[in-house]
């Protein structure tokens, strides 16, 4: 039989939304990312080393990476060419790879936030630090990566940074170490993880210890903000039992809650952390909701990835249920009231949004959210609660640390209801007209 000949990698991906974002031809199974960062230059200086599998022999293939300066690229230890414009690496080999290889790639730059649809994201300055905010498109603002969701490797992170300054990054603390005016922090993400949720903060912080297990759950906050926390987060240790009790396990080793120095209009969700701004810390609990919406999607999005972005309800209908939950289950309003409100407030807009598919510009619409967590109460009332908490519970333990599609889930809801909701998710997800919550 003879060899395969040697193709190129597709420099896009098969995402009908993002097809930019994410190369076709080989699979990143691992990255390696060295960076020093200088705080007051905004200067990053990187080294990234991916080990990847090709699908079948490739002649060239590509990486997603912003405006660095790449002075060197290497496979398998071997001088590449490239060529590096409009955010594509394109690189072509001495050889062709076949099966397992690896890419290192060295670069160097000033980091700025990726230009989208959806506003700026990736990498950003603080007034005094950086944070990474990725979703959907933010990760080559800081890393070469195959940047799609349903690309998820294991990750090592490793950050030099000026020693006043703390660093939380994707993944367990592995080690720590000081030299002279700096210090070097390496975290460690065993857990398959998509490009947009690696993140990298860095400020000037301190460690509130909020649980110590069975999960470990973390806050880094300003010094200033340590009395807020402890309001404002002081229920976190109940928030995830509840969430363990509805979902099943916490799918990570740790949690870590970043809360920046700087106000941030949204909270941020990154692998095993999330990350809040200064105003979302006002000790009255006033903004408990997000840090309840944030933790879930450690289990909805983080660890069940979606497969591609027309998918999103599975992350955010999800999440938004949580809250519902969460406020039901710790004397709050009931998630009953909570549907109804939103019902109506839906209701009210234009009924021109497909759930399932609503199209790149709508993948961050309110009505993303609301509509996705109304599903879930409509199915909640419609099979019972034992089997839709069984359901839930099932999806995660399924699923777990894998991605997901609409399809999927549908198809075990029926398991579940031991009838045909075909019409049902039809009209939930398919349909712009909103149906009743009894429908």
């Amino acid at each position: 039989m003879g060899l395969s000949k040697p193709t190129a990698g597709a420099a896009r991906s098969d995402d009908p939304y993002l097809p930019t974002h994410g190369n076709g031809g080989y699979r990143v199974a691992h990255y390696e990312l060295d960076i020093d960062y200088k705080v007051a230059a905004n200067r990053l200086t990187g080294r990234a080393v991916l080990t990847a599998v090709a699908d079948a022999p490739l002649s060239r293939f590509s990486l997603d990476l912003e405006a660095f300066r790449v002075p060197r690229v290497l496979v398998d230890g071997e001088a590449a060419k490239f060529r590096h414009r409009a955010g594509k690496l394109h690189i072509t080999p001495d050889r062709p790879v076949a099966g397992r290889f690896t890419v290192e790639v060295r670069y160097v730059g000033n980091p700025a936030p990726v230009a989208s649809r959806w506003g700026d994201v990736g990498w950003d300055e603080l007034t005094d630090g950086a944070l990474v905010a990725s979703q959907p498109v933010g990760a080559p603002s800081w890393f070469p990566c195959n940047d799609h969701p349903s690309d998820k490797a294991t990750y090592r992170i490793t950050v030099t940074t000026a020693a006043p300054y703390t660093v939380a990054a994707t993944g367990v603390l592995s080690a720590r170490r000081r030299s002279a005016g700096t210090r070097t922090w390496v975290y460690e993400r065993a857990e398959p993880t998509p490009s947009y949720l690696v993140s990298v903060q860095i400020g000037r912080y301190e460690e509130v210890v909020l649980a110590e297990g069975p999960v470990p759950q973390v806050a880094v906050i300003p010094a200033r903000l340590r009395r807020n926390a402890a309001r404002d987060l002081g229920r976190h240790p109940a928030i995830m039992t509840a969430l363990e009790g509805f979902f099943g396990p916490y799918p990570f080793a740790d949690y870590q809650l970043v809360v920046t120095d700087d106000e941030l209009d949204d909270p941020i969700e990154a692998q095993g952390m999330s990350i809040f701004g200064s105003n979302h810390l006002d000790g009255r609990r006033t903004h408990e909701r997000l840090v309840v919406h944030e933790l879930a999607h450690q289990w909805f999005g983080n660890s069940l990835t979606i497969a591609d972005w027309r998918h999103i309800w599975l992350n955010e209908g999800f999440a938004t249920y949580a809250e519902w939950l969460w406020s039901e289950s710790s004397g709050g309003r009931a998630a009953a009231a909570h549907a109804r409100e939103w019902h109506a407030r839906v209701a009210a807009q234009p009924a021109d949004l497909v759930l399932a598919d609503p199209g790149p510009a709508r993948m961050f619409d309110e009505r993303i959210y609301k509509r996705g967590a109304l599903v879930l109460h409509a199915l909640r009332g419609r099979i019972g609660d034992e089997p839709f908490f069984a359901l839930l519970r099932e999806w995660t333990a399924r699923h777990r640390h894998a991605t997901v599609t609409t399809a999927q889930f549908v198809e075990l809801a029926g398991r579940h209801a031991g009838t045909d909701l075909s019409a049902f998710f039809t009209a939930w997800l398919d349909r712009r007209a909103l149906p009743g919550l009894g429908s």
